[in-house]
């Protein structure tokens, strides 16, 4: 694995040196975009507006407008900005996992120890796994400010990204569901359903079949096949159908 960012989390006064990984990678298929005439691959250009050039990386730039002009950014500008940020995890406090709305979840992260960072990096693991408690705090990644949670997970500290509460949108016009009446029957039936089908969470029980299934496919048209098409009606249960297909779930 390769570190995509390196630099210390804040524990109190305790600097502890670690470095970033990705923790996820993708299970879907790498589809490339063709042109149907000829089958050739689709690519993208970095182009000039104005001259209708391509442009190198190596000479772009980002940049903000401002009262109708372009401010050029530099890297040493996203240092300035706030370099304590840039180079370290600040912990500024601790919450307990299940207060956080899974809403507020994005990407993973593992954290892994520097050298002469092991002890330190252990006492931190073994803190919040005995007080079974997460680290809040913010660090700067590629430009952008993240608001990040540390736990510990099978022998490594976990960084997630979480959300700010601003980048959250309201539901517009949300149904009023303390207003919808259920029965008595209906709400038994649910919870017994609910109770009945309750396990162990088990991640390793899940698979991305569809990335498989599409493979498959895939696979056959190479050979000439022509994939058929499975078409699937979802019947909506409705209001005076719903005890009556509780009742079906039930067995």
């Amino acid at each position: 694995m390769k570190a995509i960012w390196t630099g210390a989390i804040g524990f109190g006064l305790v600097n502890i040196p670690i470095k970033i990984y990705s923790a996820t990678q993708s299970s879907s298929l790498d589809l490339d975009m063709l042109d149907r005439k000829d089958g050739a691959r689709i690519k993208y250009k970095r182009v000039n507006e104005e001259s209708g050039k391509e442009v190198e990386w190596d000479n772009i730039v980002k940049g903000y407008m401002l009262k109708d002009k372009y401010v050029v950014l530099e890297d040493a500008d996203f240092e300035e900005a706030m370099p304590e940020k840039n180079k370290m995890v600040n912990l500024q406090t601790f919450v307990k996992l299940e207060e956080i709305d899974s809403i507020y979840f994005d990407t993973p992260y593992y954290l892994l120890p520097q050298k002469a960072g092991e002890k330190a990096y252990a006492l931190l693991y073994k803190a919040l796994q005995k007080s079974k408690m997460a680290g809040l705090g913010t660090f700067v990644m590629r430009s952008s400010e993240n608001l990040a949670i540390v736990k510990p997970s099978d022998n490594v500290l976990v960084l997630n990204k979480i959300r700010f509460q601003e980048e959250i949108r309201e539901v517009e016009d949300p149904i009023n569901v303390s207003g919808i009446k259920i029965s008595k029957a209906e709400m038994d039936m649910a919870m017994q359903l609910i109770k009945m089908n309750s396990k162990e969470f088990d991640i390793s029980a899940f698979k991305n079949e569809y990335s498989s299934e599409l493979l498959k496919i895939i696979k056959a048209k190479s050979k000439g096949k022509r994939a058929t098409i499975r078409k699937i009606k979802v019947e909506n249960t409705k209001a005076t159908d719903l005890l009556e297909k509780l009742k079906a779930s039930l067995g």
